[in-house]
C-alpha cells in the first residue's frame, strides 16, 4: 500500500542462534510476544444474548426452562438445575403473585419430610412478621419450633387443658373493644362461629350431621344465653343444657310448638341428648369447662399442642383439632378486625392444618364444617397449609358429596406440594393439579422404601427432603431440602426412638 510501510514478521531463530527452520517443539505454545510474533488470547469470551424460544430456536436449539422462583422462604436446591428455589404460599400471593389463593395442600407418605419442609417455611416467616399459627400439632411436629421462635404452646387433652366452645374468645374481646355497627357485626360472626363449632361436635358423637331444625333451635339459645349472661361471665355447655330444659318461650318459637309442651320436647329431645353426651362421654372434661388458655394476639407464634391425646381416641382428637381450628382462625378475624378499626397494627397469619385425614373420618359431614372454617382465608389475611398423606383420605369419606368437597380443597389451592406417592396415587392426583408422565414418574419412584443397610447404619429412604412443587398449569419444580443442625434439633418425629444417652460399643445397660 503506498504510503504506508508494512514491517515484515521478525525472523524466527532457533535456540543457539541458528536461523532458519528449527524444531517445532522449541517454539512457545502460543507464538513469539511482541509485534508479529503471534502472540493471542486462548479465546475472545463469546457475546451472550438472551431470547424467546420462538426467537432463538434456530440459532440455538438447546433451549433450557425458566430460573427457579426466588421469592419467599429458602426451601432448598432444584434437583436438576442445582439453583436455589425459594417459596411460600403468602410471598408467592402478595409480593410474586404467581397463585391466586395464598394456600398450600401437601401430600406425600408418612418419613419423607413434609413437616420438616412446613417448619422451614414457619421459621422464613416468621422472620418476615407473618404469625404462624399450628392449630392442632399431634405429634407434636411444631412446638419446640414455636417455643425457639418465643411463641407460645397450649396443651389441650384430658387432664392438661380444655377450650370452651361457647366462649366467643377473641372476637367477643375485640368487639367489645370496638363498638358500634363494626363490633356488631363482629359480635354477630362470632355467633356463626360458636354455632358451627357445637354443630361440629354434635356431628362427631352422633356420626351424622344435625337436622335443620336442631340448628334453628341451637341458634335461638345460644342468642337468649348471650343475653342472661351477666358480662364478665362466660356461658358454658351446662348452661346450654339448662336453657333447653327451662324451654323458654323464644327456643318454643322456633320448635313450631304451639303451646304443646310434647310438641317442644319431641324436637329438642335428640338435641338435648347429644349435648348429654358430650358433658358426659368421652368429650366433657375437655370442652364442658372454661378456656384453659386463651390465645395471645400479640404473640410471635402458636401452637396448640394436642399430642397428649391417645392415637386410639379418634373423637377427641377430631374435635380437639376442630376446636383449635375455630378458636385459632376466630382470634384471626379478631386481630384483623382491630386493624381495621385502627386499634392495632395489621398483622398476617399463617395456620398449619396437619393430619388432615383425621377429622376429615370422624363424621359424615365434617367436611362441611372443616370447609366453613378455612374457606375465607384470603380475604382474611391467611395462609394456610392443609396436610396429608393421600387422596385416599377423602376417598374413605362416606358420601360422594363428602368426598367431592374434600378433593376441592386440593382444587383450590395454589400450591401443590407432593412427596414420595405411589404411581397410582400419582395419577389420580395428576386428574386434579396436571401431572406429566415424568413428573408422576419423578414422584412415584421418591416412594420406594431404602435399600438393606449392610454397615449397619442408618440408611434414608430415597425420596425424603424431596418434593414436587405444582403451581397451576406450570411445569413442577422439584427440589431437595437439605436441613441445618438447628433445624435437626428442634425437629425430629422419631424422638420416642431415640435412647436418651448413647452407648458405649460393649456397655451394657440394665438394673
Amino acid at each position: 500500500m503506498s504510503g504506508t510501510r508494512s514491517q515484515s514478521p521478525r525472523p524466527r531463530t532457533a535456540p543457539g542462534g541458528k536461523s532458519g527452520r528449527a524444531d517445532a517443539a522449541a517454539f512457545p505454545s502460543r507464538g513469539w510476544p511482541g509485534p508479529g510474533g503471534g502472540q493471542v488470547g486462548y479465546l475472545d469470551p463469546p457475546t451472550m444474548w438472551r431470547a424467546t424460544t420462538v426467537q432463538a430456536c434456530g440459532l440455538w436449539p438447546f433451549a433450557a426452562g425458566s430460573g427457579a422462583p426466588m421469592t419467599g422462604v429458602p426451601l432448598g436446591q432444584h434437583l436438576l438445575t442445582g439453583a436455589t428455589v425459594c417459596g411460600d404460599p403468602l410471598s408467592w400471593f402478595t409480593r410474586a403473585r404467581y397463585i391466586s389463593n395464598p394456600s398450600l395442600f401437601m401430600l406425600g407418605m408418612p418419613g419423607l419430610g413434609k413437616s420438616t419442609l412446613v417448619n422451614r417455611m414457619l421459621i422464613g416467616l416468621a422472620a418476615t412478621g407473618v404469625v404462624p399459627l399450628v392449630l392442632g400439632d399431634l405429634k407434636p411436629d411444631y412446638a419446640d419450633t414455636v417455643r425457639a421462635l418465643g411463641g407460645q404452646v397450649i396443651s389441650i387433652g384430658r387432664g392438661t387443658g380444655g377450650i370452651n366452645v361457647l366462649d366467643p374468645g377473641a372476637m367477643g374481646a375485640a368487639a367489645s373493644r370496638i363498638g358500634g355497627e363494626a363490633g356488631q357485626a363482629l359480635l354477630a360472626e362470632a355467633h356463626g362461629r360458636v354455632l358451627n363449632m357445637v354443630a361440629a361436635l354434635i356431628t362427631i358423637v352422633r356420626g351424622r350431621p344435625m337436622d335443620d331444625h336442631e340448628q334453628s333451635v341451637l341458634s335461638a339459645a345460644l342468642h337468649l344465653l348471650r343475653e342472661r349472661t351477666p358480662r364478665g361471665r362466660t356461658v358454658l355447655l351446662p348452661d346450654l343444657l339448662a336453657l333447653l330444659a327451662e324451654g323458654p318461650d323464644r327456643v318454643r318459637a322456633v320448635t313450631l310448638d304451639r303451646g304443646d309442651t310434647n310438641r317442644y320436647r319431641d324436637a329438642v329431645d335428640p338435641l338435648h341428648r347429644s349435648l348429654m353426651g358430650l358433658l358426659d362421654g368421652p368429650l366433657g372434661d375437655t370442652f364442658a369447662a372454661a378456656t384453659s388458655t386463651r390465645i395471645d394476639p400479640a404473640a410471635p407464634a402458636v401452637c396448640i399442642d394436642i399430642s397428649r391425646i391417645g392415637e386410639a381416641d379418634t373423637q377427641l382428637t377430631a374435635a380437639a383439632m376442630l376446636a383449635a381450628w375455630s378458636d385459632g382462625l376466630g382470634t384471626v378475624a379478631a386481630a384483623h378486625a382491630l386493624a381495621d378499626a385502627g386499634l392495632a397494627p395489621r398483622r398476617w397469619y399463617f395456620t398449619v392444618l396437619d393430619e388432615l385425614w383425621r377429622p376429615l373420618r370422624s363424621a359424615t359431614g365434617i367436611v362441611d364444617r372443616i370447609d366453613a372454617l378455612t374457606r375465607l382465608n384470603r380475604s382474611l389475611g391467611l395462609g394456610d397449609a392443609k396436610i396429608t398423606h393421600t387422596l385416599k383420605d377423602a376417598e374413605a369419606l362416606g358420601s360422594g358429596a363428602d368426598r367431592a368437597k374434600a378433593r376441592g380443597f386440593v382444587e383450590r389451592a395454589g400450591m401443590v406440594v407432593c412427596a414420595g406417592l405411589p404411581r397410582s396415587e400419582m395419577e389420580d392426583l395428576g386428574k386434579i393439579v396436571g401431572l406429566s408422565e415424568r413428573e408422576i414418574s419423578l414422584v412415584s419412584s421418591w416412594s420406594s422404601p431404602p435399600g438393606w443397610a449392610t454397615s449397619g447404619e442408618h440408611e434414608e429412604p430415597p425420596g425424603r427432603g424431596r418434593f414436587l412443587i405444582k403451581v397451576g398449569g406450570r411445569p413442577g419444580i422439584p427440589i431437595r431440602v437439605a436441613i441445618t443442625a438447628a433445624e435437626r434439633d428442634l425437629h425430629n418425629t422419631n424422638t420416642r426412638w431415640i435412647t436418651s444417652t448413647p452407648r458405649r460399643p460393649g456397655e451394657v445397660t440394665g438394673p
